[in-house]
């Protein structure tokens, strides 16, 4: 196993930050069950607690343990896209999902990204990670590690290098708790909605 991926698992289990590279964009992390590392992701990225973090999973029943039951056209979406640049939003169950992920409301942004490094990550971890870009709020998306803010890169316990896979655009972000969907953000995957 690559020692960057044994350092951030073992990181993340200690309820480290860790920031690494998906199939879009860098991004930084801890696990979502974690509340104190939660709130110290948020602190350190300067956001706002008012505004939900996505998260990250490996699979469809993974993000199925902390979602309610998806129904049939939402299961579509995500088997037609998913490993890949769309992100979910979706009523979640929120005794699972600590407040400051959610925004403080009931839904849940998941995303299960097209990239073999983080989808082991979070399979060796065995918990959904947070996800947005590794950046302080407010800033560009970094998609090269060099992209990044050399100040947030020393407040983090672990980074993993690697590449993105060249997408170079955010994931479509769709709200499924609506009908009908809405998009609240145009990415990589073009919708018809």
């Amino acid at each position: 196993m690559n020692k960057d991926i044994e350092k951030s698992i073992k990181t993340l289990n200690q309820g480290g930050i860790v920031i690494f590279p998906t199939d879009t964009a860098y991004g930084i992390g801890c696990r979502i069950d974690k509340t104190n590392s939660v709130r110290k992701l948020f602190k350190t990225r300067k956001r706002p607690e008012s505004q939900p973090a996505l998260v990250l999973v490996d699979s469809i029943e993974m993000a199925q343990n902390y979602l309610m039951p998806f129904d049939l056209k939402v299961r579509k979406l995500i088997e037609k896209y998913w490993p890949g640049a769309l992100t979910i939003v979706y009523n979640c169950q929120i005794e699972k999902v600590p407040s400051p992920v959610r925004g403080g409301g009931k839904t849940l942004g998941v995303r299960m990204p097209d990239h073999p490094l983080i989808l082991r990550l979070i399979k060796e971890v065995g918990v959904p990670i947070l996800g947005p870009s590794a950046n302080f709020h407010g800033e560009r998306t970094p998609y090269r590690l060099e992209e990044i803010n050399p100040k947030l890169l020393k407040l983090v316990d672990c980074v993993v290098k690697g590449n993105t896979n060249k997408i170079l655009k955010p994931s479509t972000v769709v709200d499924c708790t609506e009908k009908p969907w809405k998009i609240l953000r145009d990415g990589e995957i073009k919708l018809r909605i």
